[in-house]
């Protein structure tokens, strides 16, 4: 779903994007990645499937205690999800899944909204998380 056509149509809504932009994916060591192709640069989601969900719960933890930035989203917010931000993107932990969506090689604001990387970020892992189910 990180490919999928409902995050595509979000990403486009967000950005105001005339065609829903190119993907490219891959799948390597449990490590699904899905890289789309915006006119200010690449945004790069991925998805780390784990043996269960403690084991993805300690694999967000890791990566969040060696992410330079990190800051845990709590409240409502963090949708029931284990989750953090960072100024250029977002992490989730949900099911035996991790989900990272990287805008670092965005400008600092994007989208005729100016809207923020970190805020696009999270609005993009939100609308992955509003379609994933188990």
């Amino acid at each position: 779903m990180v490919c999928g056509d409902e995050t595509r149509g979000s990403i486009s809504r967000i950005l105001a994007l005339p065609a829903a932009p190119a993907t490219t994916a891959s799948w390597a060591d449990k490590l699904y990645t899905c890289t789309y192709a915006l006119p200010a640069g690449p945004l790069v989601l991925s998805v780390k499937e784990a043996a269960d969900p403690d084991t993805a719960r300690a694999d967000f933890q890791d990566l969040q205690q060696t992410t330079p930035a990190s800051a845990p989203i709590e409240g409502l917010a963090n949708l029931g999800f284990p989750a953090f931000q960072t100024p250029a993107s977002a992490v989730f932990a949900k099911d035996n899944f991790v989900l990272t969506v990287d805008a670092a090689a965005l400008p600092e604001t994007v989208g005729p909204n100016q809207v923020t990387r970190d805020a696009f970020a999270y609005q993009v892992a939100t609308t992955v998380l509003a379609c994933w189910s188990e």
